[in-house]
Parts: structure tokens; sequence; C-alpha cells
């Protein structure tokens, strides 16, 4: 399935995913070590309401 990094919004295949997170219930996948670190330290701002 492909979905969107909430970081830098480049389109990835859950499958081929570098690295997940969990956030509220939520997994959500990245393309990169980085964009994950990123999102680790302020999920709010990557998350919509």
């Amino acid at each position: 399935m492909e979905v969107k990094d909430p970081v830098c919004a480049m389109k990835i295949d859950t499958d081929s995913a570098v690295a997940t997170s969990e956030h509220e219930g939520k997994t959500y996948y990245f393309c990169s070590a980085d964009c994950k670190e990123e999102f680790d330290e302020d999920p709010g701002s990557y998350v919509e309401d």
C-alpha cells in the first residue's frame, strides 16, 4: 500500500518503508531514519487532527 511520509511528503510503499512510528494508535511510515527521528521529536506537528 502506498502512503505519504508525514515529514517529507515522499510517497513510499508500506512494505519498503525504512522505519515506522506509532502515534495515538496509528502507524506512520518513513522513507528514512532521519524523517522518523524528526517525527518522533514532535509528532503533533506532523499529524492532522
